[in-house]
């Protein structure tokens, strides 16, 4: 009998993987895994194969990627029925691929992640964009970028579309905003950074909901793709504050600190260790 492999070891080695062999579908499953610890991950991932096949019967040999985004399209948005919760965003179903599929509700990121993984599976080599408050796909292509929203039923937006969501966001300095829309796509959002992407808004979604342990886990999985982000330690080390585990939160409120020595809020996160300090204390 084979020994199962821990989920986090699983994903600390994903992650240790060039990006090139890093498998998006397999790393948002085992994340999943989380809230569904008996999660079928090869059954997810041989769910996305056939939902490839049935786009690939839809095209002809001689098919031009027009011709494969089209059927991409109708199959995914039209047959298989996948749309955008507009009703409950913070749902956290929305952010699990396996209630993705299932329900066939998602918000823009994994959305995204289905459209991309089907669009690998179809010789299609898709990339994520992160763009401000809307999570999109592109395909690069001799004429250009050709940048697809799957929160929308894979609708292609052009360079106005883009610019006119951009003038409608409240942002803060920045260059014109064709240049900024330009700029956005031209730098896709890797794979690794696609479920950094998904664990943030899993984790805003945590708080909103005030499920403080949960959004920790999402954290913890945070951590595991970049170990040093400030930020994210500093918030976990609130967290662990609020759980009333102190000794956690000192050690990550240090941590802060040794990687952001000159931040901005040093001075409060320096008189929430005093604090934390005799809290511990008093507890021995």
């Amino acid at each position: 009998m084979l020994m199962q492999i821990p989920t986090t070891e699983r994903l600390q080695r994903m992650f240790a993987e060039p990006e090139e062999n890093f498998s998006l579908a397999e790393a948002a499953l085992l994340i999943a895994q989380d809230e569904y610890p008996s999660l079928d991950v090869n059954a997810y991932m041989h769910r996305l194969d056939e939902i490839a096949k049935n786009v690939q019967l839809r095209l002809g040999p001689d098919r031009g990627y027009e011709d494969t985004i089209l059927a991409l399209n109708q199959f995914l948005f039209d047959e298989y029925g996948l749309t955008g919760n507009i009703g409950d965003y913070y749902d956290p179903r929305n952010s699990f691929l396996n209630d993705v599929l299932d329900r066939k509700l998602g918000i823009p990121i994994t959305l995204s992640i289905v459209y991309i993984e089907i669009g690998r599976r179809l010789g299609l080599p898709l990339e994520g964009v992160s763009f401000p408050g809307h999570f999109l796909v592109k395909l690069e292509v001799d004429q250009g970028d050709v940048v697809l929203d799957p929160f929308s039923g894979g609708i292609c937006l052009s360079e106005e579309d883009l610019i006119a969501r951009l003038e409608d966001m409240p942002l803060d300095e920045h260059p014109p905003v064709p240049e900024l829309a330009r700029a956005i796509v031209a730098q896709p959002t890797g794979k690794k950074q696609i479920v950094a992407c998904m664990l943030r808004n899993l984790k805003q979604i945590y708080l909103h909901h005030n499920e403080l342990t949960k959004a920790l886990s999402a954290i913890n999985r945070l951590l595991l793709i970049t170990p040093n982000l400030a930020e994210e330690v500093r918030e976990r080390a609130e967290i662990y504050e609020r759980l009333e585990c102190f000794r956690a939160a000192l050690d990550d409120y240090g941590r802060y600190l040794r990687l952001e020595p000159a931040a901005s809020d040093a001075a409060e996160v320096h008189r929430r260790l005093v604090n934390l300090q005799r809290l511990a204390a008093a507890i021995n």
